[in-house]
């Protein structure tokens, strides 16, 4: 009988995220810091938009692109926190969350033996998006001696004829790390150089904590040369909303329409009208909660260093990304042991790349009381480890 299965797809490893989800979801008592996903809720004035949206009907398709109104908000939300110009009606493209613009944006630009550029440890998204395009991975590991960035060099050295694409993945999920203007200059300038195009992830772009956000299609020459993705999931806690946007030249965004018109139609309704309200008002929510943030953050990064753990301070979205290569253990194997003896869920580093090995991801998007237990179980069982040794 013929196979009834795509062999690339067969090829694809499941999420070692929703690993430890699934099985933290089945233990009592047990504390999550796995899932990327802010513990607040959707402020109250963007969900009741989206509720008098229903109340008024509207509930039928909006435009491929989506609400113009939306655009628009999009557009002026991107040249007050960024100075970046866009036209609503040709250079927007509103997505089923940033995920869906990933996938669209890879295949409308790979031809079949394109190579596409992805430094890890990074989303765990953007290689299978890649393969399914047709497109050859090309990985760079990122260092933790330069805190995660990725550097010129770095970029030079994997560039080659067949290069199409640069994933630049920052604020990062898992590490938290960041670029600074001067990390994006010298990227720029190579892929400037190298006429290769860049999808810059900016889901976290509001979750930064060392200055603001730098967008690298603000830098001179690359506008015309960034395909910038964001969405609504991480600042404006709306994640269940599945909302997201892309922004890009015209010729792009016309085929990434095309396919998004095909498989999705267009993204929800709903969260549509909601997203405009977030936009229009929602600055003040953003500030409060990426100051609780903040305050996790620094609780984190202190609490490493008073049990030992080595750990680079992120300044971006919310994770740090602890080093637990003392213990000589497999990151899968740490966090599967510390799941069972003290009941805390992490993700493996290796979840998000091979460079992620011997670090673990935890997630403070989460409240402060969880946290301050999740570290006292940590201290516990890193007292254990070592004493074992």
């Amino acid at each position: 009988m013929t196979k009834p299965l795509s062999e690339a797809v067969e090829k694809l490893k499941p999420s070692g995220i929703r690993k430890f989800f699934d099985l933290v979801s089945e233990m009592k008592d047990a504390i999550s810091l796995g899932v990327g996903e802010p513990d607040f809720d959707t402020p109250w004035h963007i969900r009741d938009e989206g509720i008098f949206a229903l109340e008024r009907g509207k509930t039928f398709y909006t435009s491929n692109a989506g609400l113009k109104e939306l655009r628009k908000e999009i557009c002026s939300y991107l040249l007050r926190r960024q100075q970046l110009e866009y036209n609503p009606d040709k250079e927007i493209l509103v997505t089923v969350g940033g995920s869906e613009a990933i996938d669209i944006g890879l295949r409308a630009l790979i031809n079949p033996g394109d190579e596409v550029i992805i430094p890890q440890p990074s989303y765990v998204s953007y290689e299978p998006c890649a393969i399914l395009a047709g497109a050859k991975p090309v990985i760079i590991n990122l260092k933790a001696e330069n805190e995660f960035r990725l550097t010129a060099d770095e970029l030079k050295n994997a560039i080659t004829p067949k290069t199409k694409v640069l994933i630049l993945p920052f604020p990062n999920n898992p590490t938290g790390a960041i670029m600074e203007r001067k990390d994006l200059e010298e990227i720029a300038g190579v892929i400037i150089e190298h006429d290769i195009y860049v999808m810059s992830d900016e889901i976290y772009a509001e979750l930064t904590y060392k200055g603001e956000h730098l967008s690298i299609a603000s830098l001179e020459g690359m506008k015309e040369r960034t395909i910038l993705i964001n969405g609504f999931s991480k600042a404006y806690a709306m994640t269940g909303w599945r909302l997201g946007y892309v922004c890009a030249p015209e010729r792009i965004i016309k085929q990434m329409t095309k396919i998004h018109q095909f498989a999705i139609m267009c993204a929800p309704t709903t969260s549509q009208y909601a997203a405009i309200e977030a936009l229009k008002n929602g600055d003040d929510d953003v500030k409060e909660m990426k100051q609780a943030y903040n305050q996790r953050r620094r609780f984190l990064v202190n609490a490493f260093k008073e049990i030992g753990l080595n750990c680079f301070e992120p300044f971006g979205a919310f994770y740090v990304f602890p080093c637990i290569k003392e213990f000589k253990m497999t990151s899968e194997e740490f966090a599967t042991k510390f799941l069972e003896e003290e009941k805390v869920a992490v993700v493996p580093g290796n979840a998000f790349g091979e460079s992620g090995e011997g670090y673990v991801r935890i997630s403070y998007a989460y409240s402060l009381d969880n946290l301050k237990t999740a570290i006292e179980r940590l201290k516990k069982f890193i007292e254990k480890l070592r004493n074992n040794k």
